[in-house]
């Protein structure tokens, strides 16, 4: 009652306004009906690992031949204008803000999903490093919508990126791998059978693959990847 009256309150106060065309925003969202239809949605997509493909309900060829840690990846976009505007205001512009609109366009798609949800939201972990260079951790800022809005709670604590590499997006695909190398390990919080690891943009895929590959070999049953976007091949990125 009380945080329906705050929000109320808030959005008396300072309505939303759209982060694009600074419009009016809609739906207690930071952008406007239009810019929110102009939006790169993901459409037809490989059902492992969410790779853009011609038609809906196939697997990829790298899913066939290599098939990922992970059970599935939720992703409603792809990486592409207007979008990557607003991914990297957010990471490259602390733009914290951002973090709030990203995460309720990624709450708005998994809560119209069926089946069990996971028991808990691991963000993809920073190292100490990269986190006192960036000030935060996105995947967090994008995760507390997604607590808020789908009662699920955000672990951060049960994986660390105890070894700092050299950012993923400056290497080849075929060198990401052989760079996360031991370059994550598990809390020792008890793990649930069912967990979602979150992060911003997928691209090889690497990183949530090795993560998921640690928590399978911890005995957690599955493994889902939620990310806000989905590059358009597995060449393309991190």
């Amino acid at each position: 009652m009380v945080y329906n009256w705050l929000n109320k309150l808030q959005d008396t106060l300072f309505p939303p306004r759209c982060r694009l065309c600074g419009g009016a925003g809609a739906g207690r969202r930071d952008l406007c009906p239009g810019c929110h239809a102009d939006l790169p949605w993901l459409g037809a997509a490989c059902v492992r690992c969410a790779l853009p493909l011609a038609s809906d309900g196939q697997l990829c060829g790298h899913c066939q031949q290599q098939p990922p840690a992970f059970d599935r990846v939720i992703a409603p976009f792809r990486y592409a204008p207007p979008l990557d505007y607003l991914v990297q205001r957010l990471k490259f512009h602390q733009d914290l803000a951002m973090g709030r609109l990203l995460g309720q366009l990624l709450a708005e798609t998994l809560a119209t999903l069926d089946g069990p949800r996971p028991a808990v939201i691991l963000p993809v972990p920073l190292h100490r490093r990269r986190l006192a260079e960036r000030g935060f951790n996105q995947a967090l800022e994008i995760g507390r919508p997604l607590r808020d809005t789908l009662g699920i709670p955000l672990e951060p604590g049960l994986a660390q990126r105890v070894r700092p590499t050299e950012t993923q997006s400056r290497l080849p695909a075929r060198q990401r791998q052989r760079n996360l190398r031991r370059a994550y390990a598990l809390g020792a919080a008890p793990l649930p059978d069912h967990i979602a690891i979150l992060d911003d943009v997928m691209t090889t895929g690497t990183t949530v693959n090795e993560l998921a590959r640690l928590l399978k070999g911890a005995g957690v049953t599955r493994v889902e990847v939620w990310v806000l976007a989905r590059t358009g091949t597995q060449e393309d990125g991190g």
